[in-house]
């Protein structure tokens, strides 16, 4: 198993909750990781047939039949399991008496609501950091990372991406969209999803989206909600401020892994991607998606944030995480670092009374370095090295 930042955060809300529910993505290894750090509790996963039906037909007796360490892969395919898990948990009064783990996020979140609130602790995980994925290739570029992605399978097992990538979303569709949101044009959803990506960095504009795919603005607004609610793509909201000044209040798309972004665009390759104008687009998704799993690895509440105004000063991310000492992000998928880069980082900083040494840019270059205006930092070293970034 390739050893993930959250397991120190799982053994911390195991020692705080009864249950603790863990979701996700599809394939973002959170069976493999329950697994491995939990050897010593009960494992039943409900994608077996004769294990769900026992679940759902005596849900009382599935779980009194078992002891006080239990996990239950894809529960929310037995509802009625989670209103016995709080009658055995108050019962016993003990921490750490149950994990939850799955992958169709919407359906967890109404089951953990209506039984388990105040009871569970929650984590999420994504699909592997940069750090994390080097430690099973320890000669992976960013570049690389950027172009593959971070879903595990993909480092266990040398398959072309685009083989994975075209299972991954038919399978997405087909049993966590389909099935249980009623999407009965899949093709139609294949666009809306495609357009999605062609949108990844830019602010959302939902009429659009549901104009090019040829839906309604009410089909486009629930399908969006679906994608959010499974992990694929989430929504950046812009800075806000008590001042006078006039600021965009639209929300920018990201996706929460490059490498399903990069499928979704038609790259086959990491060249591709690098000589293609979207190659901003996708490095300015990298450094955002990676900046925010930091926060949810440490099971922290980042607040991250892009600025701009109706004077066109943008600045591509900011970490107001610590409300007194923000960080300006400008990022730059070129190799050579540019004076006018600060250009916004410099208004703006003067504007909110961001020091110098918080405003940043970060670059695909080799070079990490002070200069007048701010700092530069490279990508491999903002990955690797994750400065300055304070976990409270």
């Amino acid at each position: 198993m390739i050893p993930r930042t959250i397991t120190n955060e799982l053994s911390a809300m195991l020692s705080w909750f009864p249950v603790v529910s863990i979701t996700g993505p599809r394939q973002s290894g959170k069976s493999t990781l329950i697994r491995n750090v939990l050897p010593d509790y009960e494992y039943v996963n409900l994608e077996d047939k004769t294990t769900r039906a026992s679940a759902t037909d005596d849900p009382v007796g599935f779980i009194r039949s078992r002891g006080d360490k239990l996990i239950i892969d894809e529960a929310q395919y037995a509802p009625d399991l989670f209103s016995q898990i709080q009658v055995e948990a108050d019962a016993r009064g003990t921490m750490g008496q149950y994990v939850l783990s799955g992958s169709q996020n919407f359906l967890m979140e109404k089951r953990i609501g209506q039984s388990l609130a105040g009871r569970v602790g929650m984590l999420r995980l994504l699909p592997l950091s940069y750090t994390e994925a080097r430690q099973s290739d320890p000669d992976l570029t960013v570049d690389e990372f950027m172009f593959r992605g971070g879903y595990p399978h993909l480092y266990d097992v040398p398959m072309p991406t685009g083989i994975y990538f075209r299972d991954y979303t038919a399978t997405y569709i087909s049993r966590d969209v389909a099935e249980y949101l009623d999407v009965r044009n899949v093709t139609d959803f294949n666009v809306f999803l495609r357009l999605c990506a062609e949108n990844a960095g830019s602010l959302l504009n939902l009429s659009g989206l549901a104009r090019d795919a040829g839906i309604a603005f009410n089909t486009a607004k629930e399908w969006l909600s679906i994608l959010e609610k499974s992990f694929i793509v989430f929504r950046l909201q812009p800075y806000s401020t008590n001042t006078r000044k006039r600021l965009v209040k639209t929300p920018k798309l990201y996706f929460h892994d490059s490498g399903l972004l990069n499928y979704l665009l038609g790259f086959r390759s990491s060249d591709e991607l690098l000589d293609s104008p979207k190659r901003g687009d996708v490095f300015e998704n990298l450094v955002v998606v990676e900046t925010a799993k930091r926060y949810l690895n440490h099971n922290k509440e980042g607040n991250l944030r892009f600025y701009r105004d109706t004077a066109q000063a943008e600045i591509d991310l900011m970490d107001v995480t610590q409300r007194s000492a923000p960080r300006l992000i400008e990022i730059k998928s070129g190799m050579t670092p540019r004076s006018d880069f600060f250009k916004h980082l410099t208004k703006v900083g003067e504007e909110l009374n961001v020091p110098v040494d918080r405003r940043t840019i970060i670059y695909r270059g080799t070079e990490s370095f002070n200069s007048a205006n701010g700092r530069y930092i490279s990508i491999e070293d903002y990955l690797r090295d994750e400065p300055e970034i304070v976990i409270p």
